[in-house]
């Protein structure tokens, strides 16, 4: 399986993925419109001695479009990633990967045969010194650049489809609050004028898998930076929670105490800078984000819009929307009532 081909296939919208192998990020690899580097382990495009993979034409959903989106063409997304490649790895068995260099989520060893179980487990159930590496992981990966991925800062069209490579280097942990960004930015259409009614990783039957992949790519990435295989990212089970009992300097910061939208001076992520939180800026310059810091993290737990949403949802609330068994219905977007997939995203 490739990481271009990660998208599901959706009745609405191809998702994008968002990523760009350093790799391929050159003017040879756009101009030929093909991203099948080699493996290190043989040197051939896509391990493909190895019979890791082989270089192939994407395929791409034949499923007819909706309606929320009334271009064609226009954003480089769609069709993800036709637009910058039409040939990439194809890999086999349980290996996957850009390259076919890595296996398959699930599975590890030499040829990656041997299953693996991980267990991802609640926050507050770690031991000090499990919390204390958790943190420690999130810092090295805000401090570290990724080796295998670069950002574009710029559109294809703003490339000159291809002849002039627009991209630069990122941290990892930033690169994947990018890949967010780029998946659910608005569509730039030239001039002034963008289209805000798209999101190609929320509001659409690619919800789910898309943001599944997202967080198995989040721990790999982790993983292989930090040597820790059996590393999982903890969750919080929010269910009934009356206030935000992990915003304190212990977890994921506390308040300042003399600006409550900013983190307290001593919290773990307080020296932390954001990127991609200025989209009508970018909006108006028809640009991309590109990654340059914005500013701390501003956060104030419960100063929010109570009309809309009052509270967090309740334990019985979730058995409800777990008791709905059809995953999306209707107009496989926002407006799709009790759907599954619809009741989830709130």
């Amino acid at each position: 399986m490739s990481l271009f081909a990660m998208g599901f296939l959706l009745v609405i919208l191809q998702p994008s993925a968002g990523q760009f192998p350093r790799a391929c990020a050159n003017t040879q690899s756009l101009l030929r419109k093909e991203c099948c580097p080699p493996w290190d382990g043989d040197g051939s495009p896509c391990g493909e001695l190895s019979r890791r993979g082989s270089c192939q034409n994407i395929l791409l959903s034949q499923a007819p479009l909706g309606p929320q989106f009334p271009f064609s063409g226009v954003d480089d997304r769609e069709d993800w990633p036709s637009v910058f490649f039409n040939r990439t790895c194809r890999c086999e068995g349980n290996f996957m990967g850009f390259n076919c260099g890595e296996c398959k989520f699930g599975f590890s060893g030499r040829n990656c045969t041997e299953r693996r179980v991980r267990t991802r487990r609640n926050i507050f159930q770690l031991t000090t010194s499990e919390k204390d590496k958790f943190l420690a992981y999130l810092n090295l990966a805000k401090n570290t650049l990724s080796q295998d991925y670069v950002i574009a800062t710029g559109t294809y069209s703003q490339m000159n489809n291809g002849s002039n490579p627009m991209f630069r280097n990122i941290n990892m942990y930033d690169l994947f609050v990018w890949m967010h960004y780029y998946a659910s930015r608005d569509t730039l259409l030239g001039g002034s004028n963008v289209w805000r009614d798209i999101d190609f990783a929320h509001e659409a039957p690619g919800f789910l898998p898309w943001h599944r992949v997202f967080l198995l790519m989040w721990e790999r990435e982790i993983q292989k930076i930090t040597g820790d295989e059996n590393f999982t990212i903890p969750y919080w089970d929010w269910r009934d929670a009356e206030d935000c009992v992990v915003c304190t300097d212990e977890y994921m910061g506390g308040r300042h105490p003399t600006n409550p939208n900013i983190l307290s001076p001593a919290s773990f992520f307080s020296s932390w800078q954001v990127i991609c939180t200025r989209s009508e800026e970018y909006n108006s310059q028809q640009a991309l984000c590109n990654a340059t810091s914005e500013g701390p993290i501003l956060r104030n737990p419960g100063n929010h819009d109570k009309s809309r949403t009052p509270r967090l949802p309740s334990s019985a609330e979730v058995e409800f929307c777990l008791s709905l068994t059809q995953y999306e219905s209707g107009s496989m977007d926002k407006m799709a009532n009790y759907s599954f997939r619809n009741t989830l995203e709130g």
